[in-house]
């Protein structure tokens, strides 16, 4: 289990970097972007598959969400970097690929078969996966932005200046 943790750390932290690249930030940001993604994936994982039964999908994923917002926040003000170049490509990892895929695919199947039976069940696949889908991405908006709303103040303060005169923020 560790060197499977260990891979998905290694793997989530390598798509942040290429996510991350996208919108070229500072060269100091990509290992904070890496080590933020890792964490944030590993604890969903670790939240999914603790003690064989772990929770479903969307809590895992909104909680590790609400996590990689805070870490991107906390990080944000000693980088001088904004929390959203942190936070957005260390969301990647967690994006619900498959789900999306099976959805589009039973829709596919739905279209395609003529049987009422086949129809209904490639509907159900079609509906549960394109659900979930939908949660686990509003599960992770909503964890994700609470933080920076939450510290509003700090999190604003990651790329302003102390005034030398009045210390008051520019």
């Amino acid at each position: 289990m560790i060197l499977r943790l260990l891979f998905n750390a290694l793997f989530a932290g390598l798509a942040a970097i290429g996510f991350a690249s996208i919108s070229r930030p500072p060269r100091r940001a990509y290992l904070f972007c890496a080590l933020i993604a890792a964490a944030g994936h590993t604890l969903r994982y670790l939240m999914m598959n603790w003690g064989g039964g772990g929770l479903h999908i969307v809590a895992a994923t909104t909680i590790a969400s609400f996590a990689v917002g805070l870490m991107a926040v906390f990080i944000a003000p000693h980088t001088k970097v904004p929390a959203e170049t942190y936070l957005f490509p260390s969301l990647l990892p967690m994006i619900p690929g498959i789900y999306a895929y099976k959805c589009f695919g039973a829709l596919m199947m739905c279209l395609s078969n003529g049987g009422e039976q086949d129809f209904n069940h490639c509907f159900y696949l079609f509906a549960s996966n394109g659900l979930t889908c939908f949660f686990i991405l509003v599960g992770m908006v909503v964890g994700a932005t609470v933080p920076i709303f939450m510290y509003k103040r700090f999190s604003f303060q990651a790329t302003r200046r102390q005034s030398s005169t009045d210390n008051e923020v520019i």
